[in-house]
């Protein structure tokens, strides 16, 4: 299923998602730091959500109470729970 999830205190705005069986097909962010944010998505593809959750919630970006990392594991999160 494809999912779109729109951030709160990042830098990206948005993120697009597809999850297949609990595992990440696809994550594409709009805005931010897109190198990191492609490097992430990279990373996460094939894992399951439950194991991205794991290792993403609670990334902090400097000052910022989230980072993109962690509104990823928000947004996998919501969608797993619909």
């Amino acid at each position: 299923m494809r999912f779109t999830y729109h951030t709160s205190g990042t830098c990206s705005k948005q993120i697009d998602f597809e999850i297949e069986n609990n595992v990440i097909r696809q994550v594409l962010f709009t805005g931010g730091c897109h190198g990191n944010l492609q490097g992430i998505s990279r990373l996460v593809q094939g894992m399951t959500c439950d194991d991205a959750i794991s290792k993403l919630e609670g990334i902090r970006c400097g000052y910022k109470l989230t980072s993109c990392p962690d509104q990823l594991a928000k947004a996998l999160k919501e969608a797993l729970a619909q």
